[in-house]
């Protein structure tokens, strides 16, 4: 069984997005980046009060509030929330939390430092490729970025949403996106992750919503295909065009009850 047409479309652009984060990643880009917002001495912005209070602690606290409301909508939902049955409402929670889980586990088994623990910025780590898995030195577990995930975890609802308001699911995966770089440009700011760990979290939470979307169209084609616009309803014939049949079968009947007596 074939994936819905559009469905490959978002397949093959995911894709082409790999090498793309690839190409980033060997450019040199997010050492330059990180040169943009600290030095030597470190980064002057580290414990900004809007970077640190409002922006990492708010927006954590944010997310899973969020999350919080998602799942008691499960049972209890509100507003646009309606128009979703129940396994789309687990969906849309459930593909969240997973993408943060797994995103989390990938950070705690990384070998990977924050800028701010290389020897460039002050610190004693070694710059190493992410994906080469080599302790650098430093204290590790900075790959990917757990706190642009806050934002990233929730672009699977694009794909709950599109079956039954594009429009909503247009508009849910930009927030998503927005806050989910939003996050990350504030940790990379502060030193905290470089912009390629932002691109990987936001790449792998839109892939693992992809794929479970993949999944379930693998195991039920009906629920995930785009739901069409009810058929009009049947229009009844105008007035001065019923008249004349119900003329004509009165007509009809006088005669033949005639013929009959």
């Amino acid at each position: 069984m074939s994936s819905h047409p559009p469905l490959r479309r978002l397949v093959v652009v995911t894709l082409w997005l790999l090498p793309v984060l690839i190409a980033w990643d060997a450019s040199g880009l997010d050492m330059a980046l990180a040169h943009a917002f600290g030095g030597p001495q470190g980064f002057p912005l580290t414990e900004n009060w809007w970077l640190t209070e409002v922006l990492h602690d708010g927006g954590r606290r944010a997310s899973w509030l969020v999350a919080v409301l998602l799942t008691l909508a499960v049972w209890w939902p509100v507003g646009p929330l309606r128009r979703l049955d129940t396994p789309e409402r687990v969906q849309l929670i459930g593909v969240a939390l997973l993408s943060v889980l797994s995103i989390s586990l990938l950070k705690a088994a990384s070998p990977t430092s924050c800028p701010w623990d290389l020897a460039e910025f002050g610190g004693t780590a070694r710059h190493v490729s992410h994906w080469a898995w080599l302790h650098d030195g430093g204290s590790g577990r900075c790959f990917p970025a757990g706190h642009a995930s806050s934002g990233f975890a929730f672009v699977g609802g694009f794909f709950v949403w599109r079956r039954r308001a594009p429009r909503i699911a247009a508009l849910w995966l930009a927030a998503a996106v927005v806050v989910g770089f939003g996050l990350g440009l504030a940790q990379q700011v502060r030193g905290a992750h470089f912009m390629s760990h932002t691109l990987w979290t936001g790449w792998l939470c839109w892939s693992l919503a992809l794929g479970l979307e993949l999944l379930l169209w693998r195991l039920s084609p009906d629920r995930v295909r785009p739901e069409l616009p009810p058929p009009a309803p049947a229009r009844r014939p105008a007035r001065a065009a019923r008249v004349p049949r119900l003329r004509g079968w009165l007509t009809r009947g006088s005669g033949s009850s005639s013929t009959s007596r």
